[in-house]
Parts: structure tokens; sequence; C-alpha cells
């Protein structure tokens, strides 16, 4: 496999983005968020969001085909998503690294985000990346005009 070119999004990418975004949220969130958060991210809920991020959106492209993702906002790492075919490859430390360099650049020296605890798989990556668990977390996820409160654990990084 070629080395992913880590890229700011285009809205061309959005549709590839959402469902990498829809499919991994699943795999690493069913069973561990509140129903509320289960039902809210339902029908067009990941090519509305996906659509409207481009700005904060870095992908990784691998060959003609986004391959992965991750939003930026400040000082956080909102979410960080590969697919399933480059799962293990790399493409999620090359992009968690991109977003350690965009919240640097932010003029931030701290990095952040938010993982369920269930979600035992991003958490060892993490780790394995030098994120340092902080303590919990309640993440207040807007939906509707009101908020969700999800159960998360607060990771960070000296960028």
């Amino acid at each position: 496999m070629s080395e992913p070119l880590i890229r700011p999004a285009r809205p061309a990418d959005a549709a590839e983005v959402a469902a990498i975004w829809e499919a991994g949220w699943r795999d690493g969130h069913l069973g561990n968020v509140p129903d509320a958060l289960v039902a809210a991210r339902a029908g067009d809920s990941f090519r509305t969001r996906a659509a409207a991020r481009v700005p904060d959106t870095t992908v990784a492209e691998v060959g003609d085909a986004v391959a992965g993702f991750v939003m930026v906002v400040g000082d956080e790492v909102e979410q960080v998503y590969v697919g399933g075919a480059h799962r293990g490859t790399g493409v999620a430390a090359d992009l968690l690294a991109a977003a350690e360099r965009q919240v640097a650049a932010n003029g931030f020296g701290t990095a952040w985000l938010a993982v369920v605890p269930g979600n035992a798989r991003a958490r060892r990556f993490y780790e394995r990346c030098g994120w340092t668990d902080a303590g919990p977390y309640d993440n207040p996820v807007p939906h509707a005009g009101e908020i969700i409160p999800v159960p998360c654990r607060r990771y960070e990084k000296r960028v």
C-alpha cells in the first residue's frame, strides 16, 4: 500500500468521510453510549455533519480514496476514524500526528480528546501514541437544541 497523503478535506470528500465516520462510530460506540445518542446518530446524521465539518477535517488519502479522517477544533481532537480496510496500516497514527500538529499550530501546548470507556481498541491506540488518560469527562453532545451527556474518559497529550 502506498503512503497516505494527509491533506485538508474538500467538499467532494464529505460522502466518503461520512461513510467512514458512521461505520467507525458504530464499531466503537454501540453499547457504550446512551440510547439517546444512538437515536441521534440515525438517518442522515453523519452525512449532514461531515458536509458541515469540511473546514475542520483533515483526510488521509490512499490511492484515489479517503482512507480516514480527523477533525480538530482549537485544542480538541474531536473525531479520528479510519476505514476498515485501512485499520492497522498506520493511517490512524498519521492522522493523529497531523491533529497534534494542528493543535500546536492553533497555539495550544496540550491536545485533548474524549473517548467512551468501552471503546477499548481506541483507548489502547491513544495510549500507544503517547496519550494519557486524564480522568472522567462528561462529554456534552448537542442534539436538536438539547445536550446529551455522554460519560467519557478525557485523554491528553503535550504537543
